[in-house]
């Protein structure tokens, strides 16, 4: 019926430029689908060392960092934190798995605003995304 359809909650949308790193590459393509329905400029990224370096050639071509937390090389605090340091106050959203334990005083202190957990959900992410470019 028409009254169902109303209950339905219409992800919140958006134009920014969001840089989306996972060491798998089925989940960044699946993120970055997301992010883009929902409006976003995704550069997708499957190594932490790459993004960093795409983000230290470009630090203003990027309004929203999305990282996974658990990747070789550096972790995902280990990349907000470096992030961070070249341009202090960029949001940093950090996607972690179930039962990773991880900090959330720590987080602050690194730069991280929010946390998403894995598996990724549209509607969920929208409203993380949203809430950390609209606080800022």
């Amino acid at each position: 019926s028409s009254e169902k359809t109303s209950l339905v909650e219409v992800p919140p949308v958006g134009n920014e430029r969001i840089l989306f790193v996972d060491d798998e590459t089925a989940l960044v393509e699946m993120g970055k689908q997301m992010l883009e329905r929902l409006g976003y400029k995704v550069t997708a990224k499957t190594s932490s060392i790459e993004a960093l370096k795409t983000f230290q050639a470009h630090p203003e071509k990027f309004d929203l960092v999305m990282t996974d937390q658990t990747m070789p090389n550096m972790t995902g605090d280990k990349l907000a934190k470096q992030i961070s340091a070249i341009r202090p106050g960029i949001p940093i959203v950090l996607c972690s798995g179930f039962g990773e334990l991880f900090d959330e005083r720590n987080a602050k202190g690194v730069g991280i605003q929010a946390f998403v957990m894995k598996p990724l959900v549209m509607l969920d992410l929208a409203k993380v995304i949203r809430k950390v470019l609209d606080d800022k």
